[in-house]
């Protein structure tokens, strides 16, 4: 059904009032650009940027956040934080940052939505293991933000625009950056540039200030989540808690180091940060933290590394999951070499109707492994380590006692 002109036409006069309130280094709809454009663009119902996230969450690989770990796998509790939470509350904190430095939220949703597609099965430890595994085969390493572009440009072909991918791209929730300010051109040239400087163990920043605030809500999502997840789980304690950082203590304003008083941890830290961020940027040409605030991420960071993300009951399973990625790698680039049309890695990826065409002829045997195993969830990653090292039973009439 058309939309009547009149209605049309006050509608795009309304989108044209909006886009005039926007700040002057806030990416603009009708600055997009997409390789193809094999899609007619409807700029006044779905902007570019607008249509990019819902590409992004129509897409097979943001299907499977749903499964996939954060922080805390093999651990049964749906209270705490998967990867498909993780991304909603980036997205929150980034278009609350974004609407009140006058960005363009529509951009900053679509870069958050997709920026973790690429992580593999149990976060960064599948990850760590997974890039051992590229080494080895001539990959070049492992890179979940790489990973997640590969996905959603190559993998599945969504046509997404170069400001998204790129956001997507130049997002490092592990560095720790004062100050950001944009980098790079708008062009596909600069966008190959920084794919191969990060393969190269480089760091680029992102080409929009919208990817910049997506870059610093990483961080901040996580910081006081995955304290007070840790805190659910059990896997710290009040002993731990004598350890942290006297200069968040102060800035967070949290009064003593007994449990109760990291109650509402999380809320404290988004409050902080946020309002801290929007400060040091809102007349600024970066996105920036306090030097105070900059540090306390920094101590914070630390001390969830030595007391989450390294504790011993955390990571006492890591032997285990090691030889599952290298046992899974192996056989499924056995299948691929020997052409086992059953096996999961041709039902899943290479003859599934979602993948595209043009990059399922193109890879090697080692590419479709790599992106097979990263696509998976922890529940599939479990099921086909099963399926593939567990004998089959041979099923009888009669079953005996």
């Amino acid at each position: 059904m058309e939309i009547p002109k009149s209605i049309f036409d006050r509608m795009e006069r309304s989108m044209a009032d909006r886009e005039s309130l926007l700040s002057p280094r806030a990416t603009r709809n009708a600055a997009y650009l997409r390789r193809s454009g094999r899609k007619p663009e409807d700029p006044v119902i779905r902007p570019p940027f607008f249509r990019d996230a819902d590409r992004i969450v129509h897409s097979k690989a943001y299907s499977r956040y749903i499964d996939k770990t954060q922080v805390f796998y093999l651990v049964e509790n749906d209270h705490i934080t998967h990867r498909v939470l993780h991304v909603q509350l980036v997205s929150k904190i980034a278009r609350t940052i974004g609407r009140a430095l006058g960005l363009n939220e529509d951009l900053i949703e679509a870069i958050a939505l997709g920026h973790d597609i690429g992580h593999v099965p149990y976060g960064h430890l599948g990850e760590k293991f997974l890039d051992e595994l590229c080494a080895e085969h001539g990959l070049g390493g492992f890179r979940h933000n790489v990973q997640s572009v590969r996905f959603l440009d190559v993998v599945e072909d969504c046509d997404l625009t170069l400001q998204v991918l790129d956001g997507i791209l130049c997002h490092n929730g592990e560095a720790n950056n004062h100050i950001l300010t944009v980098e790079g051109e708008a062009d596909w040239d600069s966008f190959a540039g920084k794919l191969r400087k990060i393969e190269d163990g480089a760091d680029p920043l992102p080409l929009t200030a919208e990817g910049c605030v997506v870059r610093c809500a990483d961080s901040v999502s996580y910081l006081g989540r995955d304290l007070a997840d840790a805190l659910e789980v059990e896997v710290i304690g009040e002993d731990d808690l004598e350890d942290f950082p006297e200069n968040c203590m102060h800035l967070f304003g949290i009064a003593g180091h007994k449990k109760e008083a990291f109650s509402d941890i999380n809320r404290k830290v988004l409050d902080a940060l946020i309002r801290d961020i929007i400060t040091g940027s809102y007349d600024a040409d970066c996105i920036a933290f306090s030097a105070e605030a900059s540090a306390c991420v920094a101590a914070f960071k630390d001390f969830n590394m030595q007391h989450i993300y390294n504790n011993e009951r955390l990571i006492k399973n890591q032997k285990k999951i090691r030889f599952m990625f290298r046992y899974l790698f192996g056989r499924t680039l056995e299948d691929i070499e020997n052409g086992r049309k059953d096996s999961p890695v041709y039902e899943d990826l290479v003859n599934a109707p979602w993948a595209s065409r043009a990059y399922v002829g193109a890879a090697a045997p080692e590419e479709l492994a790599r992106d097979f195993i990263a696509g998976m969830t922890d529940r599939y990653f479990e099921w086909v380590f099963q399926q593939s090292i567990f004998p089959e039973r041979v099923r009888s009439r009669y079953r005996g006692w």
